[in-house]
């Protein structure tokens, strides 16, 4: 089995392992770990074949997720922002005993559009696909701008972003092929539905990639869950508002320990 990337650092007394979105790697943290070190002890990862862990395929969502449970710590709080979240939903429901708490940030148990169900439409997610084959970089510049559009501070945000991805190696084709097929095939309502620890569920209102609409529904299927959304943010709430954000989690930490 090939390595992953795992940083710890923080001096607080409950864990935080932190799961970063598609393309990305561990360095979109870089705007909260400061605050957040002194609360939580902080689990830095880069997902499989992302970043620093970029020696393997394409793998699937459970294999993934199988090789991040097994580094992580005995109890911990996961936080899963968009594909991120999908990681540590799925870490939740095979490994319950694991997950303190799970917070999902601008993610969505099926990023899908299906039926009366709100999310990206699948021809959407295969334009992507098609469009890395012809153009990497164009591709992955134009789904990070989506991620951000509509914010205040959108530009800056999209740099930011942008700066993490270009810090580090840059995933394969393959890899991000595999990371959108995972976007547009994964569906964990169901199974979420019973899980036995707080769920946060964390949403921008401006956010072009999972709509808003999703909450409301969630709420009603997902009653033990609690869902947040932040005004004025798109799908990259911590970076535009990192203070806000901060909060919700200090808050979460204080109902569990």
């Amino acid at each position: 089995m090939n390595d992953i990337w795992w940083q710890t650092k923080g001096e607080g007394n409950c864990h935080l392992v932190l799961l970063h979105g598609w393309g990305l790697n561990a360095e979109v943290w870089d705007c909260i770990t400061p605050e957040l070190g002194s609360h939580f002890t902080l689990h830095l990862v880069d997902l499989p074949g992302f970043g620093r862990s970029g020696d393997v395929g394409s793998l699937s969502l459970e294999e993934m997720t199988r090789r991040v449970v097994a580094k992580a710590p005995e109890k911990a709080i996961w936080l899963g922002w968009s594909l991120g979240g999908l990681v540590a939903s799925q870490a939740a429901i095979v490994a319950p005993e694991r997950v303190q708490a799970l917070v999902t940030v601008a993610s969505s148990p099926c990023f899908t559009a299906h039926g009366d169900w709100p999310g990206i439409k699948p021809e959407v997610l295969s334009g992507f696909q098609h469009q890395l084959s012809e153009d990497f970089q164009r591709t992955v510049e134009r789904f990070l701008a989506l991620q951000t559009l509509g914010t205040e501070s959108a530009r800056q945000d999209a740099q930011l972003l942008k700066s993490a991805v270009l810090a580090l190696p840059m995933p394969t084709t393959e890899v991000l092929n595999g990371g959108l097929e995972i976007l547009k095939t994964a569906d964990l309502r169901e199974p979420l539905a019973s899980l036995p620890m707080p769920v946060l569920r964390l949403y921008g209102r401006l956010d072009g990639l999972v709509p808003r609409k999703i909450v409301p529904l969630l709420d009603a299927q997902w009653p033990n869950s609690q869902s947040y959304i932040f005004a004025k943010a798109a799908h990259a709430p911590f970076i535009s508002h990192p203070a806000e954000f901060c909060q919700q989690l200090l808050a979460l930490k204080s109902v569990i320990v």
